[in-house]
Formats: C-alpha cells, structure tokens, sequence
C-alpha cells in the first residue's frame, strides 16, 4: 500500500499541453470512479485546475499504479500514452506527501503564496470523499495538508500583497498603455479570476468596465460590487470592437474569441487591443496572436511578470521546508501505527510466493512452453491475484480506523493464514529493502 502522485503542471508542461489535460467539472466523479475501477488503484483525489492536472492515489504497488495511472489518463483524454509522458512527473511515498503540502500550501503554484489552490484542493478532496474513492489514507492526508495550508496562510502571510495572475494582467496593460485612465475594459466570464480582476483594476484608474457573461445573473452581481456595465453574451463582437483591454476568463471546452472574426474586427478598429486569456482550456484562438495590433496574452505569458515580484515569498518557501518534513514524517509515522501496512505487505508477498510455485509447477508439467508465453501466464496470473486482494486491502485499511481495529485485524489474518512469523519477515525485507535505497 503505497502513495503516488502523477501529474502535469506549469513547471513540466506547456500550455498547449495542459489545455489538453483538464478534468470538466461535470466529468469529475465519473473520472474518479473509472480510475478506481482501474488494476492496483485502492484510493484517489483528482486535482485539476488552470496550471496543474495531478492525480493523488494509494495503489497495492508502485510499478503497477504507474502504469494504471499512465493509462487513465491516455484513455480518459484519448491520447496516445507515448505523447503525454514527456510532460507527466510521479512523487512517491515521501515525496508524495510533500508535494501535496506544497502544492496545497500555494508553494508550487505560479502564483507563489496565492490561496486559491487551497480551495480548489479542498473541492477535490470533497468531491472524492462523497464519490467514494478516498479511504483511511488520503482522507487522513488531506485533512492535514489542509489544515496545515490554513495555518502556513495564517503565521507567515504569505499571501499578503501576493502577485497573481490578474495583478500580472494589470502590470501588462499599464506597460502597453501606460496610464489605464480612459481605457475601456470587457471582462468575459464572472468568476473567480474575472473577480480578482476587477480589484486589481479598480484601483487602476478604469471607470469604464463592462462584464459579458453567459448566464447575465452572475455578471450583475460582480457588476453591483465594482460599479460595472452588463453586456450580452450574443453581442460580445460588439463591446470588443470598442475596447481598449479584453481579460477573458470563462470554463468553455473551446475558443470563444475566433481568428476569424478577430481578423475582421481589427481591421475596422483604428486602435490596438490588449487581450488576456487566462482560461484554461483557452478562451482566444492561439492564431489571433498574429492579427496586427491584437496583443494576445496567455498564463504562461503572465508568469515572468509574476515570478519577478516572488523573491520575499521564495524566503519563506525556503524557511517552511523543514516544517512540512516534520508534518511528513509525523503522517507516515501515524501511518505505522495503523498497524495493517505489515500485514498488507505480508499478504502480498504470501500471494506472490503462491504464484512463484504455480508458475514452477506449471513450468514442470508444461515444458514446452516458449518463454514469451511463460511470461504472459505469469502477467495474467499476477493480475488475478491483485485483482483478488485490491478489496480485502481496501477492507483492513478501513477495519484499521474502527474501535474494534484489533480485533478484526486478528480475524483478517487468521482468514488469510498469516502468521507473526509472515508479518516479520516482510517487516525486515521491507526495511533491507530501504537501506539499499
């Protein structure tokens, strides 16, 4: 029973990749339950979000759930596997776990310190919970790395004064424009981004803002906060070809602002147009970049202007390294004491040890075998067996947290057949097997 973390993000991949790789919001459950209907899969929290697509799973064995995960992915977003394991990382056990207070801890986002990861983990951990997919293990996990996420924000402030992305949008359009007093602005979208937008502009010198958004409800409610205009989705063309600065930000699958129209837009325009896509999937065709006087800005153009302002927030990063080993190792120590991973590993190699001597009988009475057939008898046989124990596995791991825990564990062993004698063994394999490493 092991943790494993694969992913993607804007340190490994692009944004023409990431764009590629974005769970929908209203795939998110029938996501989480494919993957764990997956071989070797016992637990899993999807996390996607405009910079990251990472997967935390607890898997029967390292080599496996790679590979399982790898396949998810491919399958899910239907791509090759060979075209996106170029951009994908794996953390496993430690490094894990560490990774996932970075990243929940706004550590490892572009945004250095920015606490809108926080919640978009928490979403992801609730949403798994009331799927189904977390169990003992990442249940406990992700309640600490939020917890402590909280505290880090609280103690050191390092969110204060944070650059974000919509502050890199504001920097970008005054380097453009110089003053922004008497530029028009059109937001599209009315979320989250689009709100932090807003306050970033406000103090900006903008009076003349106009919100579109498909459901005009939510733009009249951030409209009210801002003293903005409310235009009509079905008549953006109209406001754009008017603007001056164009920050867009919506959830669609596909570009909503065309080449096409952009092209015939700018032509009848005498001024130039500062546009900042910051959805991901991305909201501007990538090829109306290359339309005269259309500046086009994407996330992954902001991050220079964001990573020059992070020196302070790298300080504390730094100073917090030894803090989140400390929570690391306290998880793995809780971990131990559940007092089920020796026998899970005890299980495991029990089975094994069974289909070592199945293959070796089978070997004897069916000489000839080709080796290549040999080995995909023992891949099946290998599959079956960690088909057969991935639900006592995930049983024991929730009989572990329960008031009766002893007692069930004892029953769980005398149905397996294993004995104290077992349990050490694996107990001292296991730890010849770190030393080496």
């Amino acid at each position: 029973m092991f943790i494993l973390t694969m992913g993607l993000n804007h340190h490994t991949a692009p944004i023409d990749i990431r764009e590629k790789l974005v769970f929908k919001e209203t795939e998110e459950e029938m996501a989480l339950i494919t993957l764990l209907q997956e071989k070797s899969i016992l637990e899993n929290v999807i996390i996607s979000t405009c910079n990251r697509t990472e997967i935390v799973a607890v898997v029967d064995q390292i080599h496996t759930g790679r590979y399982y995960l790898k396949r998810f992915m491919a399958n899910w977003f239907q791509m090759d596997m060979e075209k996106i394991e170029p951009y994908l990382f794996f953390h496993e056990e430690k490094e894990a776990v560490n990774h996932l207070y970075k990243v929940t801890a706004g550590l490892d986002s572009l945004v250095l310190g920015e606490t809108q990861i926080l919640g978009q983990v928490k979403h992801a951990f609730e949403i798994a919970k009331q799927t189904g997919t977390t169990g003992t293990l990442l249940n406990k996990l992700f309640r600490e790395v939020v917890t402590f996420a909280k505290k880090v924000h609280h103690q050191t402030k390092i969110n204060e004064n944070a650059v974000s992305v919509s502050y890199a949008a504001v920097e970008v359009a005054k380097k453009l424009y110089g003053s922004l007093e008497n530029k028009k602005i059109v937001l599209v979208g009315a979320g989250e981004m689009s709100e932090l937008a807003l306050q970033n502009l406000a103090g900006s010198g903008i009076a003349d803002i106009t919100i579109i958004n498909r459901t005009k409800a939510n733009a009249e409610i951030l409209a009210d906060q801002f003293q903005a205009k409310v235009g009509t989705y079905e008549e953006m063309n109209n406001y754009l070809s008017i603007a001056d600065i164009v920050l867009v930000s919506t959830s669609a699958d596909e570009p909503i602002i065309k080449q096409k129209d952009m092209q015939i837009l700018m032509s009848q325009k005498s001024t130039s147009m500062l546009v900042i896509d910051i959805g991901l999937p991305r909201n501007v065709e990538h090829d109306c970049s290359y339309i005269p006087n259309f500046h086009l800005y994407d996330i992954d153009d902001l991050a220079g202007v964001v990573s020059a302002n992070s020196l302070e927030r790298q300080k504390i990063v730094l100073a917090l390294e030894n803090t989140i080993e400390t929570e690391v190792q306290s998880f793995f120590e809780w971990e131990k004491q559940l007092g089920v991973v020796p026998v899970i590993r005890a299980l495991r190699e029990k089975a094994l040890e069974m289909q070592e001597i199945t293959m070796t009988s089978l070997e004897n009475k069916l000489p000839g075998l080709t080796e290549r057939e040999y080995i995909q008898i023992g891949k099946h046989m290998k599959s079956i067996i960690n088909q057969m124990l991935k639900q006592p596995i995930s049983e024991l791991k929730e009989m572990s947290v329960e008031n009766d825990a002893p007692t069930s564990i004892e029953h769980f062993k005398r149905i397996f057949g294993l004995t104290e004698l077992d349990i050490t063994l694996s107990e001292k394999t296991q730890e010849q097997a770190e030393t080496r490493s």
